[in-house]
């Protein structure tokens, strides 16, 4: 028998094999759900919707910490945390007096450093956080606007977040002896005559600006996972956010 009809009946017999047609016919199921992947025609749970919300809202938090709690991380970039509107007045009436000409640049620096190294210790609680939230909105979320996930996030853990920081923030002011070096200021400034008394505080402001900042970054992070499926890293963000593309 010739070699070449020997060969093409032998690859029409695989073909007509059971087990042959079974792979073929898993390979086509395969296709077809990763092309309704794409087109974000598979159907999805809310438990789905949900965890992956939250996976993506994990490492937003996560690349923001990281990018935070480095050095300059704040200082450094457009979430610098500025001397408080109320401390203004102390620092100009003080520009003149020798040891507290770059008292601004000073408490500046100091605050910022205090926000780097809270941002770091307090990553855990912002995962804790997230860990908790219920998305009984889920599909919502995920078909709102661009920042929809953020802003429920902020809305939801802000207070706890907040309480549970404040310490944190103290701590590493006094770390790097920015309370002390602030208490020494506005005991200057009381002693000029004929201002007025004042003693406005860091903690606040700087826990509240810090949160800001995170929270800000937390919604470029989801900003990009949304409009950029190269950065959807799993097979569950990219179902999710198919059906966000799909709108």
């Amino acid at each position: 028998m010739n070699w070449k009809k020997t060969s093409i009946l032998l690859v029409f017999a695989v073909l007509s094999l059971p087990a042959f047609s079974q792979i073929k016919g898993a390979l086509g199921q395969l296709k077809n759900r990763a092309e309704a992947v794409v087109k974000g025609d598979t159907p999805l749970s809310q438990e789905e919707v949900g965890t992956g919300l939250k996976e993506a809202l994990d490492a937003g938090v996560g690349e923001a910490v990281s990018f935070l709690s480095a050095e300059n991380g704040y200082l450094g970039s457009s979430y610098k945390i500025l001397v408080p509107e109320e401390a203004q007045q102390v620092v100009s009436r003080l520009k003149g007096i020798p040891g507290f000409g770059d008292l601004e640049q000073q408490l500046e620096e100091k605050m910022n450093r205090a926000a780097e190294l809270a941002v770091a210790k307090a990553k855990p609680i912002f995962v804790d956080a997230i860990r908790q939230l219920t998305f009984k909105d889920a599909m919502s979320l995920l078909l709102g606007d661009p920042d929809a996930a953020t802003r429920f996030l902020e809305r939801t853990t802000t207070q706890s977040l907040t309480a549970a920081f404040l310490p944190i923030i103290q701590a590493s002011l006094d770390e790097v002896n920015a309370r002390e070096y602030w208490r020494t200021a506005v005991t200057a400034y009381n002693r000029i005559p004929l201002t007025k008394q004042t003693n406005p505080e860091l903690d606040q402001h700087v826990t509240q600006k810090a949160l800001q900042g995170l929270f800000g970054l937390v919604e470029v992070k989801e900003r990009n996972i949304r409009e950029n499926p190269a950065l959807r890293t799993s097979e569950l963000l990219r179902k999710v956010f198919a059906r966000q593309d799909a709108r």
